[in-house]
């Protein structure tokens, strides 16, 4: 059995920045076998639901409104950190292209739609303390059922 850091969303819990959910019926049924922690770092670092979008831009996190939110990013990075480490997660399942929770691919900073290589805020913060992060996309991960 994995201990397992997710993407709130993914459950479908309506956090994201627009106020919605989605629900991903393939994080769902591992709750079956493994013990999933719910996150969301947007709202860990204080921003409210439903929020302006924001996309990676210069190493910034800026809002589509141009408001910085790069502090209250890094502060929901942290605490999804610290969740990790106490509730000792094997690995993350996080939202793909996420300027917080994206992990290979994330939005361009443009608000165009167009994507680059890179991370969010929490899946680089997760990756360089040694948890193993996925996407929803990357399901199912060899291993775990």
């Amino acid at each position: 059995m994995a201990v397992i850091l997710v993407s709130s969303c993914l459950l479908g819990i309506p956090c994201r920045y627009k106020g919605d959910g989605q629900r991903c019926e393939n994080v769902l049924r591992l709750a079956e076998h493994h013990t999933l922690i719910p996150i969301c770092p947007e709202q860990m670092g204080g921003l409210p639901t439903p929020r302006d979008p924001a996309e990676i831009r210069e190493g910034r996190v800026v809002s589509c409104a141009g408001r910085d939110v790069t502090e209250q990013y890094r502060r929901g990075a942290e605490a999804a950190l610290f969740l990790a480490k106490l509730d000792r997660a094997d690995f993350a399942i996080l939202k793909a292209n996420s300027p917080s929770c994206g992990k290979g691919l994330i939005y361009d900073g443009t608000f165009t739609g167009n994507k680059v290589p890179g991370n969010g805020v929490a899946a680089a913060l997760l990756l360089e303390n040694g948890i193993p992060v996925y996407t929803e996309d990357e399901l199912p991960i060899p291993g775990i059922e």
